[in-house]
């Protein structure tokens, strides 16, 4: 067994960290989508040539953990059939029926690292392209029954092998897609992206050589899992159950363990979903080793050891393990969900480290037509900013993503008025009350779009709008989620989900996202805090009155009081 001093291993490892992040630059800075190079919706990772998750790049932590199962699947194809890996393949994927893990939209190309002749690694990266095809544009029906309404299947093949393209493949893909510019720009910067990191991962096993390489990965591995381990030993022993109604009516149930050593997640008690909101299981283990990372380390350090402590318990056929055909367009929901379900088993036993309920839903909104300028068919799909819940000592983060969303943007409005056939009127905080408390909720977001094309389309599906946020120790419960469409005449026609739905030119689309919950009860929040937040909107003396018991006397004469501290101006 090769060794190697303290600080090669070190710099081996964050080598590692700079790779990921080249990949992430390459493919941002390459693509044709604003979803990829503005929202920034996707990961890059490497994976050991075992297929343990070695080192992540910056991006959606939930793609970022899923994509050494990508290339644990190709590993295990490849020798149940007979195919032969080759330097300078490329494998791409989409489906979670075969180590896509998230729906069709998510597309991922992994490639084996060879050096002189044997795999040292896997160079992975994972986006969102606007349209694979399916029922709908966008490729996101919320009214699918199976997953081949959903689009093209990608079963991890070979688009690159031996480093040439498969022009059969490329062309297959491109045809069914609405968008085949878009497809052809994402699919490139996907494939450029990876060759880079392959390329580097070469540079530094020939300078440190390939034993010692093997090393520093063991050594990350094991240093991931003791941090998982030690956090395990500080949080509250026993076993922690949750369950909890759905807006479709379904109810999810979860069970927690937690042990000196184990995290042990059972899930089986669940039901199947008839519609497109199930999870590979896959997925939903993202779920847990994404909650195993927020309560136990806030290092950016994250790779397969830090989830080896986790047993993870599903039951085939259910909405976190789905069975063929089961349609899986809107995980992202189901995952927020579970997320938020587990998140909310530990919350009152751990409230030191978890917040109240956020407002729990992508709220991903998907908007196309013909531009009306350039005759190019355009489509949107922009996830929305929401609020956090209050936590024990301070108020909930305003207009930020889900708890899994982690690095990424909303899209600009002057890059979607210029790429996309609609003015954004308004973007503000949302001021509808709720998520007051000690410590009071973040606020979620009102957007207003107006169209500017004939015949477009809208789908949406926007979870947590039957069940606020839940808040914590006497908290308020936050607010909901929903869409309205606003006609010409004034009409509003409130709505949580459409597929599909044409839109006019001149009609307008106010996306509503959530406040979250509060934690606390607000007789325990203090005046000053009441008047600050009175001052910047955040509540109206109507509602201070009623849920703080703040007295419109006492805000105006604090508002009419000259200031205490004298300012002296040089």
């Amino acid at each position: 067994m090769a060794t190697a001093d303290r600080f090669t291993i070190d710099i081996i490892q964050n080598s590692l960290q700079a790779i990921c992040e080249e990949m992430f630059a390459a493919m941002q800075k390459t693509a044709m989508s604003a979803i990829i190079y503005e929202v920034l919706d996707m990961g890059t990772a490497i994976v050991d040539e075992h297929g343990n998750l070695a080192c992540a790049g910056a991006g959606i932590p939930l793609f970022i953990a899923g994509l050494d199962k990508c290339v644990c699947f190709i590993k295990e194809k490849c020798v149940k059939e007979g195919i032969e890996i080759k330097e300078g393949d490329i494998f791409v994927t989409n489906d979670p029926y075969y180590g896509g893990i998230t729906h069709l939209n998510d597309v991922i190309f992994s490639m084996p690292v060879f050096v002189d002749g044997e795999i040292v690694a896997w160079t992975c990266d994972i986006a969102h392209w606007n349209d694979v095809g399916g029922m709908v544009p966008g490729s996101m029906a919320t009214s699918a029954t199976e997953i081949f309404q959903e689009g093209l299947r990608l079963p991890a093949v070979k688009i690159i092998e031996a480093g040439h393209p498969n022009l059969s493949l490329i062309q297959t893909i491109g045809v069914n897609s609405r968008m085949p510019d878009y497809q052809e720009g994402d699919m490139w910067a996907g494939i450029s992206a990876v060759r880079i990191g392959g390329r580097r991962i070469q540079e530094v096993v020939r300078k440190y050589s390939a034993p010692v390489f093997r090393e520093a990965l063991r050594d990350f591995l094991d240093y991931g899992e003791q941090i998982t381990l030690k956090a395990l030993k500080r949080l509250p022993k026993g076993i922690y159950r949750h369950t909890e109604e759905q807006d479709s009516g379904l109810r999810y149930s979860c069970s927690i363990t937690i042990t000196d050593n184990r995290f042990i997640v059972d899930l089986s008690d669940n039901p199947p979903d008839p519609g497109p909101n199930n999870l590979s299981r896959e997925a939903a283990l993202l779920s847990a080793q994404l909650l195993v990372k927020t309560i136990s380390d806030g290092s950016p350090v994250c790779n397969g050891g830090n989830f080896r402590p986790i047993e993870f318990i599903t039951k085939k056929g259910t909405v976190f393990d789905a069975a063929p055909p089961a349609p899986q367009g809107y995980y992202y929901e189901t995952v927020v969900q579970l997320y938020d379900l587990l998140w909310r088993c530990l919350a009152k036993h751990m409230p030191a480290l978890l917040p109240a309920g956020h407002y729990a839903s992508m709220c991903a909104t998907v908007v196309g037509g013909i531009h009306p300028d350039t005759g190019r068919g355009y489509t949107i799909v922009e996830p929305q900013l929401g609020g956090w819940g209050g936590y024990k000592g301070g108020d909930g983060a305003s207009a930020v993503f889900t708890c899994f969303h982690g690095l990424t943007y909303n899209c600009p409005a002057e890059i979607n008025e210029a790429r996309n056939g609609i003015f954004v009127e308004s973007i503000m905080l949302n001021d509808d009350p709720g998520g007051e408390g000690e410590f009071r909720g973040g606020r979620g977001v009102k957007i207003t779009y107006r169209l500017r094309a004939q015949n477009a389309f809208l789908t949406f599906c926007f979870r947590r709008s039957k069940f606020a946020p839940w808040s914590l120790e006497g908290g308020l419960p936050g607010t909901t989620n929903h869409v309205e469409i606003v006609g010409e005449d004034g009409k509003i026609e409130r709505l949580s989900t459409a597929s599909g739905r044409p839109i006019k030119k001149g009609d307008r689309i106010r996306l509503v996202t959530g406040n979250g919950g509060g934690y606390g009860h607000p007789s325990r929040r203090p005046k000053e805090k009441v008047l600050e937040d009175i001052k910047n909107g955040y509540v109206t003396l109507e509602r201070s009155r009623e849920v703080y018991g703040f007295a419109e006397e006492e805000a105006m004469v604090r508002q009419e009081s000259p200031p205490q501290t004298e300012h002296v101006y040089k």
